[in-house]
């Protein structure tokens, strides 16, 4: 369990507040993207990007141009990313809400230069978007290694909040005829799109016909 910093200390709803690696680290996992907030060439912005986490560091990758990765090494950013389980419905508007995980990480990024490392994250943010796929698909050329940018930020100040169960009405309400409850949210795959271009008779591959996001 690690202590909440003044920026990730939970402050409103504190008990819904996590600081455990554990919670931590399995948000990001199920997340499939996650949004970068850092102050850029023209302002504040927040990007949405595809993220993978390797032990207590969360990796970054895309084009050398790209500002988040041009911009950013060196320099405070924040990570956030949140996983919708569902709607909460209560009998007031004003308790309306989303049960809902969620994580933020505090860090300074730094470019990823070591060819080991580097390959490593692209395993990573690989088997994060589809589990199985690096031992299906070609791996990066020497060409599309030196187009792409990685970095990296440790998990070190970091927090997460969570909201699970059913609405929190007020007493007075519980008597009402209005509906209150919860609408449970997933993520479901659906039927594979082969490419228009892929030759006949090539099946789909396990990872994606058996994928599956836990």
């Amino acid at each position: 369990m690690q202590q909440p910093s003044d920026r990730t200390q939970v402050r409103r709803l504190p008990d819904r507040g996590h600081y455990d690696t554990e919670t931590i680290h399995a948000i990001l996992d199920e997340a499939m993207i996650c949004h970068v907030g850092f102050d850029g060439e023209h302002g504040t912005v927040v990007i949405p990007t595809i993220h993978a986490r390797v032990g207590s560091t969360l990796y970054l990758h895309g084009s050398h141009v790209a500002g988040v990765l041009r911009t950013t090494v060196g320099k405070p950013v924040c990570v956030e990313a949140t996983i919708v389980d569902g709607i909460v419905a209560a009998r007031s508007l004003f308790h309306h809400s989303l049960n809902y995980r969620s994580a933020v990480v505090f860090g300074t990024p730094r470019i990823v230069d070591d060819p080991d490392e580097r390959m490593a994250a692209f395993e990573a943010i690989t088997e994060h978007m589809l589990p199985g796929r690096w031992d299906e698909a070609r791996h990066p050329s020497g060409k599309e290694d030196r187009a792409t940018r990685v970095i990296a930020i440790d998990i070190a100040e970091a927090s997460a909040k969570v909201r699970t169960g059913p609405p929190g009405d007020d007493a007075e309400d519980l008597d009402t005829d209005i509906w209150a409850g919860v609408l449970p949210l997933t993520t479901a795959a659906g039927e594979p799109e082969p490419s228009p271009d892929l030759k006949r008779g090539i099946i789909v591959p396990p990872s994606v016909a058996d994928y599956g996001r836990t």
